[in-house]
């Protein structure tokens, strides 16, 4: 009997400020699918208006508006409104009961969802808890996993309930830093100097700032404020910066660790994305010792926010005392063709195409597993047995 094909839907774009990095990693993730004869992809792209659009035009349509291109010369202009249908979100009685998508008329279901979205209104638990509502299989961590994972603040605070060393951090609020500018600065200045300031719902690096005095403080929590309604300030480690990848369900396994060494002062979003010229050391010139170290707390870590199918753990290695700092969680990592993701699996001895298709096994495996749960209410059932 032949295998049937199955058809993922790849999610991309999105309304973050991370829409150009979704936009890089969702190109990677379709070519390796399409590799493979099991599956066929169907792009879906969100709009930074939010406009779900589907079919072969959507990538190249969101490529074609992005407001940076990564990798590659921009396209010539493209008119979103052609060639690319919306997304038709249709009950299914049947057995797959699952994403009906129209394309040409014709409603047509997936199998899965692989999002490839980065930042708030996609990696936070929103899409993943649309998904739920609707019971389609979908790639990665769920709802409460991935909420937590966004925020860094809610993040830290579980890994220290957990015993993981994090850096010291406050959090501040936009609204009390407009109204008494002040005394907030007086008590992040307590953090020392020099200190990290990210808003605590963004990825990609994007709106983090190092703060050398008290007037570098103030800039960046004004610029961190440009993007989140929460954000961190946090003791600056002298550190080397180590990641590692996991991979998995109810039994993570963990990677070979990497180092990223930045061409500038910090892996900002210019040095991840733009120059080009930070190293990745794959992998990580690290003392055996401390390479098993990082993989056993990125397994706990994974655990600890009951991560699935994903997640990339980055640490601070102090370079002083060679004490080990998790540093953050990310349920959606990078997936472009430079991503440490992928390259510390490649590393690890699973290439590209073989990770992005085991994601995919994963993801109808916790789907199946979550399907047979028994959600209906005991009620008037006591000790095994029903009441008169």
């Amino acid at each position: 009997m032949a295998r049937r094909t199955i058809r993922v839907g790849v999610l991309f774009g999105g309304q973050s400020s991370e829409h150009e990095v979704s936009l890089a990693s969702a190109h990677s993730v379709m070519r390796a699918l399409e590799a493979c004869d099991d599956f066929e992809v169907v792009p879906i792209g969100i709009t930074r208006s939010g406009r779900w659009l589907v079919g072969a035009e959507a990538h190249p349509a969101l490529i074609a508006q992005a407001k940076v291109r990564l990798g590659e010369p921009p396209p010539p202009p493209r008119d979103i409104s052609r060639g690319a249908e919306p997304v038709a979100l249709l009950p299914d009685g049947g057995e797959r009961a699952l994403l009906p998508i129209r394309e040409g008329g014709e409603a047509r279901p997936v199998d899965v969802i692989f999002p490839v979205l980065h930042g708030p209104k996609g990696e936070d638990g929103t899409v993943q808890g649309f998904l739920e509502l609707a019971g389609i299989p979908y790639v990665g961590s769920g709802v409460a996993a991935s909420a937590v994972g966004m925020d860094k603040d809610l993040m830290k605070r579980l890994f220290r309930d957990a015993g993981l060393r994090t850096a010291e951090w406050i959090t501040v609020r936009k609204g009390r830093w407009k109204e008494d500018r002040e005394t907030v600065l007086r008590e992040a200045s307590r953090i020392g100097f020099p200190c990290f300031v990210k808003p605590a719902n963004l990825g990609s690096s994007v709106g983090i700032g190092k703060a050398k005095d008290g007037d570098g403080l103030a800039r960046a929590i004004d610029e961190a404020a440009l993007y989140d309604l929460k954000i961190l300030v946090e003791r600056a480690v002298d550190a080397r910066e180590i990641e590692c990848s996991v991979l998995g369900n109810d039994d993570p396994r963990a990677s070979v660790p990497g180092e990223v060494v930045s061409n500038r002062e910090f892996y900002d979003y210019r040095a991840k994305y733009i120059d080009g010229a930070s190293r990745l050391l794959i992998p990580a010139p690290i003392p055996p010792e401390t390479a098993e170290e990082v993989r056993r707390v990125s397994v706990e870590a994974f655990r600890t926010l009951d991560c699935a199918g994903m997640a990339r753990v980055d640490f601070f290695l102090d370079r002083g005392t060679g004490e080990l700092y998790i540093n953050e969680l990310n349920t959606i990592p990078g997936f472009t063709s430079i991503s440490m993701y992928n390259k510390l699996w490649e590393a690890s001895g699973v290439g590209y195409t073989e990770l992005v298709v085991r994601l995919v096994q994963l993801a109808l495996e916790r789907y199946r597993e979550r399907k047979d749960l028994d959600l209906s209410p005991r009620i008037g059932e006591a000790d095994g047995e029903e009441s008169a």
